[in-house]
């Protein structure tokens, strides 16, 4: 029998002073696959993000339809059991890692925090996993870097430590909105290179959003549009990017958005293989 659905989503959302800001949204992911989700800039996207766990409330806005997660109706369920999810079954990755971190507590005390709220096993062990995870994100394990803060970090170092946090307890499923958008190109495909890790190795399902389509392109195998709050378009990696051109990009992607680059340049690309086929192996 094929598996069930890791998440099934059929939700509708609304802000205090604007309705309908997602309207009939649906899609569903499946255990251990890597979904993108891309859109212009006020699509909806960030919504999504924060509506699926049922933290909009937390923000102010209301949810509407059906979310069930591992079988579990999330729309019904309470706050405690909401609270036991999140950070051990559902984590997220923001665009800005500094927002996410406490600037008053070091490093260590952090992970130690996150580890508590969800396992009841000594930090010992959880500092023994936490230190698996930083090297695995190229990160130092030492004393003295466990006990910096958050602003004598680099803004890449910063982004692998709040992955390393909402990865601790080895999540069903991994939120990241926009993860690489503040970071340089470097870090950015080291950030890509370690979801990919995460995703092999611990078989973690990733919601990637993204204005970066050359990262979907290479991270994704299947790809949801949305525009203007509505899903629009889903499908494998090749019919959508192949579908998001001309009057559609104009629609979907600014002209002069990051995403409507990597458009281009992926564009550029495909014709270059076309061209030799022996580069769309490399």
């Amino acid at each position: 029998m094929p598996p069930e659905p890791l998440l099934e989503v059929e939700i509708s959302a609304d802000y205090p002073k604007r309705a309908n800001v997602l309207r009939d949204v649906g899609f569903q992911m499946w255990p251990g696959e890597i979904l993108g989700l891309i859109g212009r800039s006020g699509s909806g996207k960030s919504t999504i993000a924060l509506a699926v766990p049922r933290l909009l409330e937390l923000r102010g806005g209301r949810v509407r339809g059906r979310i069930r997660f591992l079988g579990q109706d999330l729309m019904a369920a309470s706050g405690k059991q909401l609270r036991r999810l999140w950070g051990s079954e559902i984590a997220l990755v923001f665009q800005s890692p500094h927002a996410a971190l406490n600037p008053s507590l070091c490093l260590e005390t952090q992970l130690r925090e996150v580890w508590k709220a969800h396992c009841r096993d000594s930090w010992s062990k959880g500092r023994q996993r936490a230190s698996e995870l930083l090297q695995r994100m190229e990160l130092p394990t030492d004393r003295a870097f466990l006990r910096r803060y958050p602003r004598q970090l680099s803004v890449g170092q910063a982004q692998r430590v709040v992955i390393t946090m909402a990865v601790l307890h080895r999540p069903k499923l991994l939120i990241a909105d926009e993860p690489t958008s503040a970071l340089d190109q470097a870090s950015s495909a080291d950030i890509l290179e370690l979801f990919r890790g995460l995703n092999r190795d611990f078989g973690t399902a990733i919601l990637y959003i993204s204005h970066d389509l050359s990262s979907v392109r290479s991270l994704c195998r299947r790809v949801a549009v949305i525009s203007e709050g509505n899903m629009v378009a889903s499908g494998s990696v090749e019919e959508i990017l192949a579908s998001v051109r001309g009057e559609s990009q104009k629609d979907l992607l600014p002209d002069h958005s990051p995403a409507a680059t990597s458009l281009q340049l992926w564009e550029h690309q495909q014709s270059r293989d076309n061209l030799c086929p022996s580069r769309a192996l490399l």
